[in-house]
């Protein structure tokens, strides 16, 4: 099953390029400084651009994207910056504001809409074509390419495909799906402003202010080198051909695998899906495993960070046990308890403590031995509209060891989990998803 799945999948053709990209300035004039980043924006493991996928059934002239997009940077300056190393401090980035501009490219795609949905469900290597990627030299950018890139993507139908990548050291989904909201928001009512909750840019309320001492263990996070480094199954993992594995949990489906104790949709998904990986690499039954996942701080903090706050606002949560203990009990009890006490201890002293450690830049988040989840399935993704009615797919552009909760175009209430896993055990994976609780089939995947 897992070779098929790696040999007759089919691969989108190569986009074509009709013009050069282009740098889309803000509209008028933005503030010119140099944005510090806070010390939970500049972790190593943010280092990466959050790319998103939207598919449209019909399509508008890139003019008319251009036009809201030059309109909307003028408060989302940052985007339109650059990221540089700051001078003192080489380790850590910074935004220089200087309005530079967004990419913004312009290809075709010879395939219909209803094509690409059919036979691309999963993001695969072939969906790179989606987003230009720009040579740094020849465009002439001094380190690193624009923190905003953007391609349009017209499809013979008449549909079209947007492809987004915000570099994640800027903003969290939440940012993300904020910006993208004001952006399909103005391109869509020209004639309104953007929505009424401005962007807050100011990183200094998540900076550490004050004497604080560590008032608790944060396992989420370890020196390097690791101490377990003999032992890094994520390494391991992408070092191996992988399968992106995608299952959708309906809300029925859902409470069939619920604790009878209140929890969560998260928290129950979360604790399922970690347990379904571990059973199904095959870990040493002492080894300490690891789920952690982004927490929003944004109500959290005393004072609360200010409303529309520009930046990433979340801790780690981390959950950890051994495999024995994870795989041996017969239900998701444990695990789910797990998984809300990882949440409920994240409190105002807490990420008080986390965010005082986070200036040790010798300190990375434990990969090691984690699956990490993300979950998007509540951004509000799925409804951007830029006056072409909401997308008929809304995906992340690629699939990685990393697990993603995304929404159900058209059930609000399900819930699609994709995460990547090698080849040989996709298979083995996909059962403890969905074989043991939903043998009559009833689960998509």
């Amino acid at each position: 099953m897992a070779e098929g799945l790696v040999i007759k999948r089919e691969q989108l053709p190569k986009c074509e390029y009709r013009n050069d990209p282009v740098l889309i300035k803000p509209i008028s004039e933005t503030p010119k400084h140099i944005l510090p980043l806070s010390d939970v924006d500049d972790q190593a493991f943010l280092r990466f651009s959050i790319k998103c996928v939207l598919v449209f059934r019909g399509s508008m002239e890139a003019e008319w994207l251009k036009c809201g997009l030059s309109r909307v940077l003028v408060d989302y300056y940052p985007l339109a910056g650059r990221l540089r190393t700051c001078p003192q401090h080489l380790h850590k980035l910074q935004v220089d504001c200087n309005g530079e501009g967004a990419l913004f490219a312009e290809a075709f795609l010879d395939v219909h809409s209803h094509h690409f949905l059919s036979f691309t469900s999963n993001p695969d290597a072939s969906w790179s074509t989606l987003l230009y990627k720009p040579k740094v030299d020849a465009l002439n950018f001094a380190q690193l390419p624009p923190p905003l890139l953007l391609q349009v993507t017209y499809l013979r139908c008449g549909g079209m495909i947007l492809s987004t990548a915000i570099h994640h050291c800027l903003c969290d989904g939440i940012g993300t799906s904020q910006f993208l909201h004001a952006w399909a928001h103005i391109t869509s009512q020209s004639n309104l402003s953007p929505p009424l909750t401005p962007p807050f840019h100011s990183r200094h309320v998540l900076s550490h202010r004050g004497p604080t001492r560590i008032h608790c263990a944060h396992p989420q996070y370890t020196k390097t080198p690791r101490a377990n480094w003999d032992v890094d199954v994520t390494k391991s993992l992408q070092s191996q051909p992988l399968v992106p594995s995608s299952s959708i949990f309906t809300a029925s489906q859902i409470l069939r695998i619920k604790p009878s104790f209140n929890c969560t949709t998260f928290e129950t998904l979360a604790s399922h899906t970690w347990r379904s990986w571990i059973r199904s690499l095959d870990l040493p039954p002492s080894l300490h495993v690891k789920l952690l996942f982004p927490v929003n701080i944004r109500n959290k903090l005393v004072p609360k960070i200010p409303k529309g706050y520009y930046g990433n606002a979340f801790v780690l949560g981390c959950a950890e046990s051994s495999v024995n203990e994870l795989t041996v009990a017969e239900d998701l009890n444990g695990v789910v308890r797990l998984v809300q006490n990882a949440k409920l201890i994240i409190d105002d002293d807490y990420i008080k403590s986390t965010i005082f450690q986070l200036e040790d830049k010798s300190l990375q988040a434990d990969l090691s031995a984690s699956l990490v989840i993300s979950d998007w399935s509540k951004l509000g993704l799925q409804d951007l509209d830029f006056g072409l009615g909401k997308p008929l797919l809304m995906s992340p552009l690629s699939s990685d060891v990393f697990c993603l909760f995304l929404p159900v175009i058209g059930d609000v209430k399900a819930v699609r989990v994709l995460v990547s896993v090698p080849v040989d055990v996709v298979e083995k994976f996909e059962y403890y998803m969905t074989g043991e609780y939903f043998s009559d089939g009833e689960t998509n995947v």
